[in-house]
């Protein structure tokens, strides 16, 4: 078990080193290009196949307990050690990160976005997937930021150098963000480090902030908080998200939505609420209250999106979607409860598989049509899926109604659980401001299914034998003949959709690790 956590760390990056190398002569195939980008798909499902391993392995009964440990010394001067691990919290992100990366490798060996050359797209991914899966791992707050940084870099050149239009600007803006707010995050992890003593986030939380004062609780809240919330993204901190999305390649926006924010979202979980739970406490109004507008705001926005005449791009509607999700995620979170938690990472996971199928979905649109934008989509006649491409139409009705948190599908516990959590806050919450929080997240579930409904009949329905309103600059045509799901895309849309279907008919197998790491992490290490 140690070796199969420290393999699935640290694999990715022997996998980029080995790509930037020659082929040997006997795996080249038809060409080099194919050579590498099978070397992709080749290291990311070993990976996989090392973390279900690992889950598979995994002790069931004990999922509070950090599993599969190493701990050994790396610097001494400053007590930072190579400590990795993992619990039920932990885990579920883990197998998450390294499917949604394997299926990412293979759609783009049969399609790679057009950019430089494949050996270096391929390397970075390996290099993005090394620092996603190391910051669910470690358990020292130095080799946590590390890691949480080492994802800033791939990225910003998968943005900038294999995105559309507008890609430069999109990278630089994600850059910026990103980058001011970690070194925020840094002066918190170290404010914390320096006042306990240590970095090990095992003893931090077991401690549960007896070794800090009340005031350093309040610092380290704010500036790790800071940190974290440009990542996840929280309004008004959002920003960066619609321009990086829009602009990224398809696996980009997969990746960045399915992955990279849950890393923002498990520091407040992992490190916040159990070692500085009194500066959590001050700080959990104004998180609910951020959440809350985030969770109205983003619904809006992707409402305004959808409507006729408003030229509204369906990744950046997406995108604006993701900061609704991800605000349910934060309510439950300051809610400071079992239940409100729980759901946060429930939530988590369930945006990360129904996001990221909804940005392939988008991406094949994108394709098959040469644009995302929704009007031109539309059109005078619908774009008629349902008539034209019907498995294309279907996978991407189930995607919206999963989003909007049908019941039996994975988006509706998590965002149920966390408005459960802001109905019965922690104790010493104020309960009134929770449950007009309560409120905005339900009116807020009610906006989701607007616009995603709206989506829908404006891009799956229509007449298919109409002809479509031409792209901009494209002339137009006769009824358009569109490819339905062809078979790498089944390939790599399948087990979102099947996991989506299990974990909302069957939330036991989620919450059953989850609820006892959770339960001990509030305890203070001590349930």
């Amino acid at each position: 078990m140690q070796f199969l956590l420290a393999f699935v760390v640290a694999a990715p990056l022997l996998g980029a080193l080995a790509a930037l190398l020659p082929a040997p002569p006997g795996l080249k195939g038809k060409s080099p290009e194919q050579a590498v980008l099978r070397h992709g798909v080749t290291v990311t499902g070993v990976i996989l196949a090392a973390a279900v391993a690992l889950a598979l392995g995994f002790d069931r009964d004990t999922p509070a307990r950090f599993q599969a440990t190493t701990d050994i010394s790396w610097i001494q001067a400053l007590n930072v050690r190579i400590h990795l691990g993992i619990d039920g919290i932990s885990l579920p992100l883990l197998l998450m990160t390294a499917l949604l990366f394997f299926l990412c490798a293979l759609y783009s060996y049969f399609k790679l976005p057009e950019g430089p050359s494949p050996k270096a797209f391929v390397a970075l991914l390996l290099v993005l997937e090394s620092g996603t899966l190391a910051t669910f791992a470690v358990l020292d707050l130095l080799l946590f930021f590390l890691a949480f940084e080492m994802v800033l870099i791939p990225m910003y050149f998968l943005i900038a150098r294999w995105g559309g239009a507008q890609r430069k600007a999109a990278a630089w803006k994600f850059i910026l963000y990103t980058l001011l707010g970690s070194v925020v995050m840094l002066l918190g992890l170290l404010l914390i480090g320096v006042n306990s003593g240590t970095f090990d986030m095992v003893a931090l939380a077991s401690d549960n902030g007896r070794g800090l004062t009340h005031t350093t609780q309040l610092l380290a809240v704010l500036a790790i908080g800071t940190g974290l919330a440009v990542k996840t993204p929280m309004w008004p901190l959002h920003s960066w998200l619609p321009d990086a999305h829009t602009a990224a390649p398809t696996v980009g926006s997969v990746l960045l939505a399915g992955v990279l924010l849950k890393m923002g979202t498990y520091g407040f979980v992992r490190i916040l609420l159990p070692v500085t739970p009194d500066g959590m406490a001050t700080f959990a109004p104004y998180l609910g209250a951020f959440a809350a507008v985030g969770i109205v705001y983003g619904s809006l926005a992707c409402l305004w999106l959808a409507r006729k005449g408003n030229k509204g791009d369906l990744k950046r509607l997406i995108a604006y979607s993701s900061v609704g999700h991800m605000g349910f995620v934060l309510l439950g979170i300051a809610s400071m409860t079992p239940t409100g938690v729980n759901g946060a990472l429930f939530a988590n996971i369930a945006h990360g598989l129904i996001t990221g199928l909804l940005f392939f979905l988008v991406g094949a649109l994108k394709d098959r049509y040469g644009t995302a934008d929704l009007d031109t989509l539309a059109g005078a006649t619908g774009a008629a899926l349902y008539g034209r491409a019907p498995r294309l139409g279907a996978f991407l009705a189930f995607a919206a109604v999963a989003s909007l948190g049908l019941p039996g599908l994975a988006g509706f516990w998590g965002e149920m659980l966390a408005l459960f959590g802001a109905f019965e806050p922690a104790r010493g919450l104020a309960r009134p401001a929770f449950l007009t929080y309560m409120a905005f997240g339900a009116f807020g579930t009610l906006l989701t299914a607007a616009y995603l409904l709206t989506v829908v009949r404006r891009v799956c329905m229509g007449d298919p034998n109409a002809r479509p309103e031409p792209a901009p600059g494209a002339a137009s045509g006769p009824a358009l003949e569109l490819a339905d799901i062809r078979h790498y895309e089944f390939a790599a849309w399948t087990p979102l959709v099947a996991l989506t279907v299990l974990a909302g008919l069957w939330p036991a197998v989620l919450l059953g690790l989850t609820d006892p790491a959770v339960q001990k992490l509030l305890a203070g290490g001590n349930a």
